[in-house]
């Protein structure tokens, strides 16, 4: 190959100095009696055709007409409105010939497109093919001047641009705005880059190539401007001249071969294959446009009318013609087709390759790869005909190849750096001398477009391609379009590995992929007989990861195409835009039997149950069925198209009742008369806890059989903590309630506890998680920890990391609470000797358990009358325990016992997690009722209650003590600050997202997590200050401790764990194994080397434990069923609930030191 290159290097450089009407003459001069150009109607008329001396005459004739009419001063560029005809080559070079450029302009392209495409060229002059001016003059009334006269055997006639025409400035502008918002939506959704206006340029010393040369364009292009404006692409001769050079080289091209002009002329490829042809001697094939959408006729005009041998096209215009086709016609034994190049997309996968050539086929397949910015083609392929033997392994990897002559490739990750080895973007270079080049071929210096307005281009100027590929042995394997990558279910793919999938299947003819509105990723197939969508669904499963499986699959005959032969995406959006309409019309339930009949459809098509006979049973919760979050997003979107209108509320009932309860909150809304009839006689009440004598008044509820209970008068100091590092004084004296004796602990300005000064400094330092010894404890610093970007980590949780771990991690005690414990813990330290430190958790089977911390013994249990999911928190007291539950009342519970203290009901369930004013003891507890209540537990009474303007307060409210704020976030999207006195509201600010995470704050910030993957940042007087992105919706609530300063630590669906600092700056970042649902907590203690950890978990049921201030791994254990509690430490006991139906305590140690920690 090296020895082919060098001999081509000498013949190239000779033809680099001529233009392609010149290597076209001078094929002509040599084989002027051969045909040239065939073109076929494919009807009853025979086929014309044209030898070299007649393309060559009718070219010299509009030539000399075109050098009469048309100011050249020095530089020309000529328009041409035409259809693929018997005439088109003599017109391209007549214009070429005079010398101008040619820019060709599609009839059947939108009219605001065309004018933009001619006023940024600034063309001064148009041929229209006769049979078009009707059209032509109807699309642009009154921008040109028929200035000349028609040369009607050659079938043109010529147009001057008005000089003065403002309608024709009007309608270039609006195409501008209309492409401009696109690009500035499309920049500021997660998963998309839209190419810049202007391609990014990067030069290397050397001269500059000048677009006034004299003679130098060939001709002007715009690319499609599905991703931002259309660019203008000058091309000069010497850009395209050693494409052609080459290629002819590497095809074997002799005046026998046939060509098939398959590419329309506004896609550059259209010029290799007509000058591949043309320089060499041999025929070019033309057929109508019509003809190459109906792929039986092409097919016969190809192989077997006139016997083509080279076929240069897209994979999509290939699939075209459909596997049958293909297998018996394009790559059958005996078929004429010497080589077919594919280009433009990417490269089908080897499988269905194979299943398309025939054993006995002898066609040499190429894998071609280029920019329109650097036309024509940067990179080619030959596929190795060992690859076809049926014993070859089917998923070889396709490379795109070694660089044409006159062009280089490099390839970069995101800081611009050379990849030798992994992921990156290639960047396309002309330059002979480039140090940092990394695939390099001999050839020329001036293999460079020009885009939009430059007019000069300095040498080695590189063009961003927004390709991604994998370096892999110094081969490029393409991955897809920076276009085409998303963010799904927490994790970022290039969809184009779904479309790979899909192919491979057998049952599949061709497809394509689309992220509709970024939020579907629906599959189009065009289906052999035999495909079921239902299996081809499960066959996708099994070969991909949950986030790349589509969320539906779409059948149709055909796939659009764009003039270019691409899928034509735009209509793929279309057609599902369509089906959607289609199915809200068709979606008008005739009434509630209807309506429960297709909700158990959509039901179990989210779950994947809808291969089971089974019915569904009325009481299934969403969650409880094989649901989560997301899938539960999803549910509501399909139950919302279902029913043509939006259903308030509905997300909350999916996520905390039974799928019968979702079906009657639908029946409100649709049917409202049927919803009545049926709770006249069947009205549902509200379950309490196993108490037959309860009485309701009003919104509070009372127990009979209550004591009546004094707070006690020995008060017991202690101290609680729970997720996220909030901590919580317990019974402080109020000499230790003055402002100095304040601490920024958590989130929240709590009390400093009297009993920490009494304990003994070897307690005190194991127990160090939140303060600090001394004066250090009362210190607040509001210095920021900057970071360099440069400095920011990411780690990965692979074996290599925690293998070496000094952590050790095991079970000290396990208790079984019959049901998921998805709750996080409370941990309450009496400061008294001898009273044990407990754990208050309760579980889906409604039981309530407080837990000795030391011991794992159940000090007393309590069932409630529903689930619990509501974490528990501390009276002020310390004599009670407050927590939510599904039944919709938020129990007070005596700490010493679990009996039921009081009760105040809501009017919907309670997943929220109550927080206690330290100053007031005002309990503070939200519910799915879209509510937030400020109750004292004392009086037993609401003091006040708030309606949050739409969406359930699914997390917990977040206190301040100054600013005196109550934060709460809603599954609406609302971020509120509350009065905590009042109930009054003091700003809010809209998300648009639902807000899963807890708010939690510090004394200069409050910050929240969405499902929208972003961490917001807020001051307290509402101003959004910043937000940090990820690659997933967050569920977490963030972390912020004053152990740590002023990081934030929070987890993503995207499967990271991340601290970044008050400023919104990534200081790190840790990959854990699966999704993170959890909030981390930060711990410090002697016994652990005094290091400042961070324990999280993930969803797999992964504990780590990470070093707090670098992110490296420390220690990892699993616990064995999935883990959306938090978790929270106290010295070295680690707590959190699992799914697998246990609450688990695990001891922390030093590899060695098990026994000594354990005594």
């Amino acid at each position: 190959m090296q020895a082919g290159l060098l001999i081509f290097q000498g013949d190239w450089r000779c033809a680099a100095e001529m233009t392609l009407q010149e290597m076209v003459n001078r094929a002509a001069s040599r084989y002027s009696d051969r045909k040239a150009v065939w073109f076929d109607e494919c009807n009853d008329k025979p086929p014309t055709f044209y030898t070299y001396a007649t393309v060559v005459e009718l070219a010299m004739e509009l030539t000399a007409f075109l050098q009469k009419h048309c100011d050249q001063q020095g530089k020309c560029e000529i328009g041409l409105y035409c259809y693929p005809g018997i005439n088109l080559p003599s017109w391209i070079l007549g214009i070429l010939q005079v010398p101008a450029a040619y820019s060709p302009i599609d009839p059947d392209a939108p009219p605001m497109l065309s004018t933009y495409f001619m006023k940024k060229s600034n063309l001064q002059y148009i041929l229209v093919e006769n049979d078009k001016i009707n059209k032509f003059r109807m699309s642009h009334v009154g921008w040109f001047d028929c200035s000349s006269s028609t040369i009607e055997h050659i079938g043109l006639t010529l147009f001057q641009m008005s000089l003065s025409n403002s309608d024709l400035n009007s309608q270039a502008d609006d195409v501008k705005s209309k492409y401009e918002p696109l690009k500035a939506l499309d920049n500021s959704q997660p998963g998309y880059t839209i190419c810049p206006d202007q391609t990014e340029v990067k030069t290397s010393e050397g001269g500059y190539m000048d677009v006034g040369q004299k003679y130098s364009l060939a001709y002007v292009l715009h690319t499609s401007g599905t991703t931002g404006i259309p660019k203008i692409v000058r091309v000069p001769h010497k850009c395209i001249v050693p494409n052609i050079q080459h290629l002819k080289s590497i095809f074997e091209i002799t005046q026998d071969d046939m060509l098939f002009l398959a590419s329309p002329l506004t896609f550059d490829p259209s010029v290799v294959e007509l000058f591949i042809a043309l320089t060499s001697g041999a025929s070019v094939l033309i057929v109508p446009n019509t003809i190459k959408m109906m792929p039986v006729e092409l097919s016969a005009a190809l192989f077997h009318h006139h016997h083509v041998t080279v076929l240069q096209a897209t994979p999509t215009l290939l699939r075209r013609f459909g596997a049958h086709i293909i297998k018996s016609r394009v790559l059958s034994a005996n078929t004429s087709l010497r080589v077919l190049a594919l280009g433009g997309e990417a490269f089908p996968v080897l499988n269905l390759l194979k299943s398309w050539k025939h054993k006995e086929n002898k066609t040499s397949i190429f894998n071609l790869y280029g920019i329109t910015e650097v036309s024509s083609w940067a990179t080619c392929y030959k596929i190795p005909e060992e690859v076809f033997s049926a014993d070859f392994r089917t998923d070889f990897p396709i490379p795109l190849g070694s660089p044409l002559l006159g062009t280089k490739v490099e390839v970069r990750d995101t800081n611009g750096s050379a990849v030798l080895e992994g992921e990156g973007q290639i960047f396309i270079v002309s330059h002979l001398i480039y140090k940092k080049m990394i695939f390099s071929c001999v050839g020329g210096e001036e293999r460079i477009c020009f885009l939009d307005a430059e007019i000069t281009v300095p040498l080695g100027t590189m063009r961003e391609t927004g390709d991604f590929v994998r370096v892999q042995d110094a081969k490029l394997f393409f991955v897809g379009r920076k276009d085409n990558q998303i963010k799904r279910h927490g994790k970022r793919f290039n969809i184009e590995c779904l479309q790979q999938a899909a192919e491979d299947l057998c049952q599949v003819e061709a497809c394509a992929v689309i992220w509709y509105r970024q939020e579907k990723l629906i599959l189009f197939v065009v289906p052999k007989d035999d495909l079921e969508e239902r299996e081809t669904l499960k066959e996708l499963q099994k070969r991909l990861p949950a986030h790349a499986v589509p969320d539906e699959l779409v059948l149709i005959k055909a796939l659009p195409l764009t003039p270019h032969g691409k899928v034509d995406i735009s209509e793929l959006n279309k057609i599902y835009q369509n089906r959607l309409n289609s199915r809200r019309r068709d979606s008008k339930l005739s009434g509630a039997e209807e309506l429960w009949e297709r909700l158990q459809y959509l039901w179990k098509s989210v779950l994947g149950l809808l291969g089971e006979s089974t019915g569904i049973p009325k009481d299934a919760v969403f969650l409880y069925s094989g649901g989560d979050s997301l899938k539960a997003l999803r549910f509501y979107d399909e139950i919302e198209m279902l029913v043509g209108k939006a259903v308030p509320g509905l997300l909350e009932v999916i996520l905390s009742r039974s799928i019968e309860d979702v079906y009657r909150h639908i029946l409100k809304i649709l049917f409202p008369v049927e919803d009545q009839l049926m709770n006249d006689d069947n009205v549902v009440k509200r379950k309490l806890s196993g108490n037959s004598g309860e009485d309701f008044h009003g919104k509070y509820i009372k127990l009979e059989s209550e004591r009546g209970l004094e707070v006690a008068s020995g008060l017991i100091s202690s101290i609680a903590l729970s997720r996220g590092n909030k901590f919580f004084s317990v019974n402080c004296t109020k000499s230790f309630m003055q402002p100095n004796n304040t601490v920024q602990v958590g989130v929240e300005l709590l009390q400093q506890p009297s009993f920490l000064h009494l304990v003994t400094p070897s307690v005190m330092n194991s127990h160090a998680q939140e303060y600090e010894m001394e004066n250090r404890i009362l210190t607040l610093t509001n210095k920021a920890n900057k970071t360099d970007c440069c400095s920011v980590q990411q780690i990965h949780a692979d074996c290599s990391h925690v293998t070496m771990a000094e952590l050790a991690l095991c079970i000290r005690w396990k208790s079984n609470t019959r049901k998921c414990v998805d709750a996080s813990p409370l941990v309450v330290i009496p400061s008294t000797e001898g009273v044990s430190a407990s754990v208050y958790v309760g579980s889906h089977s409604h039981a309530m358990q407080a837990i000795d911390l030391d011991l794992g013994e159940i000090k007393w249990e309590q069932n409630l009358g529903d689930r619990i999911e509501s974490s528990a928190c501390v009276s002020k007291c310390g004599n009670f325990i407050v927590v939510g539950c599904y039944d919709g009342l938020v129990y007070v519970l005596q700490s010493s016992n679990g009996e039921i203290h009081w009760t105040f009901g809501t009017e919907d369930t309670v997943k929220s997690s109550a927080v206690v004013d330290p100053s007031s003891g005002l309990v503070y507890i939200g519910s799915h009722d879209q509510h937030v209540y400020a109750l004292d537990i004392y009086k037993k009474a609401c003091v006040w209650k708030l309606h949050c303007e739409g969406g359930a307060v699914f997390s917990s409210p977040c206190l301040s003590s100054f600013p005196h704020h109550l934060y709460v976030a809603t599954l609406g999207g609302l971020l509120l600050a509350v009065n905590p006195v009042t109930g009054s509201k003091i700003w809010k600010s809209f998300l648009g997202k639902p807000l899963f995470s807890s708010p939690h704050c510090n004394e200069k910030y409050v910050c929240v997590g969405c499902v929208d993957g972003n961490l917001y940042c807020y001051t307290h007087s509402g101003e959004k200050v910043w937000h940090f992105s990820t690659n997933g919706p967050v569920f977490s609530s963030p972390c912020i401790s004053s152990l740590t300063k002023q990081e934030i630590f929070f987890g993503s669906h995207d499967c990271f764990i991340y601290c970044c600092n008050m400023e919104g700056n990534l200081l790190w970042k840790f990959e854990a194994t699966s999704s993170v649902y959890g909030t981390p907590f930060v711990f410090q203690s002697d016994d652990l080397k005094n290091k400042i950890l961070l324990a999280a978990v993930s969803i797999d049921g992964k504990v780590w434990i990470l070093n707090a201030k670098s992110g490296t791994a420390e220690g990892v254990d699993k616990l064995p069923g999935e883990v959306f509690s938090s978790p929270v430490v106290w010295g070295t006991k680690l707590v959190v609930g699992c799914r697998n139906d246990y609450v688990y305590c695990l001891d922390l140690y030093i590899r060695g030191k098990k026994e000594q920690l354990r005594c």
